[in-house]
């Protein structure tokens, strides 16, 4: 199986490929707290120098953003033709409790980077894509595949999403809740249908390709 990866300037992270079905370690972790690396700004509009974020419901994990039909390949040097069909197009968006004050999305953002390890709490150097509400989409329309052997393959493509639930304080003033949703890492893949995936798990992105694409029973769609 060939892997590509793509990796954020701000992601100190190692790739394990994990798939829509996975729930991380995150997923179940008690409220954790996060000091913001910027200050926020109330109502009236004046800075909150104190400004915390306490984050629950953190989860990350592998979702498939793209896969392509099966196609049989029976030359070395061939090129994979087939478009991968999209499946899920991950955002970044923060969202306010209905009601309060408009919040400073790139402020709940970057606290969510320090807590997930995507950037140290008196770092600056967050990466401007994690933060970035219009960040977009990765491509799925990444250029040709050549395949150095014969079989059945298929294409797909993943990101590491990452969901988060938040309540932040800010000075006196009463607490907002909210959610917060991004990605660090986007990857993709090419799998061959009667090959079964080395060492795989069963959240693996490339067993629901194998699973969508070659079928159930394929031996790449067997855990």
């Amino acid at each position: 199986m060939k892997t590509k990866k793509t990796f954020l300037p701000a992601c100190a992270v190692a790739v394990v490929l994990a798939g829509t079905a996975a729930c991380t370690a995150d997923g179940d972790a008690p409220a954790a707290k996060a000091t913001a690396a910027a200050p926020a700004t109330t109502a009236a509009g004046t800075t909150c120098q104190d400004g915390t974020y306490s984050w629950f419901n953190v989860d990350q994990r592998h979702v498939l953003t793209g896969v392509a039909e099966k196609e049989k390949i029976d030359r070395k040097g061939a090129e994979l033709t087939h478009q991968l069909t999209p499946l899920h197009t991950p955002r970044t968006a923060v969202t306010f409790e209905k009601g309060s004050p408009a919040g400073d999305a790139e402020h709940a953002l970057r606290s969510l980077a320090v807590l997930i390890g995507e950037a140290n709490a008196d770092d600056d150097g967050v990466s401007t894509e994690f933060t970035n509400v219009h960040r977009a989409a990765p491509d799925l329309d990444n250029g040709s595949t050549a395949i150095d052997g014969v079989g059945t393959f298929v294409q797909y493509a993943w990101v590491r999403q990452v969901t988060a639930d938040f309540r932040h304080t800010c000075g006196d003033g009463k607490p907002v809740t909210g959610r917060a949703a991004g990605w660090v890492i986007d990857g993709s893949g090419t799998l061959e249908c009667s090959t079964p995936i080395e060492n795989a798990k069963k959240e693996e992105p490339a067993l629901d390709a194998a699973r969508l694409s070659c079928g159930p029973d394929a031996p790449a769609a067997r855990t």
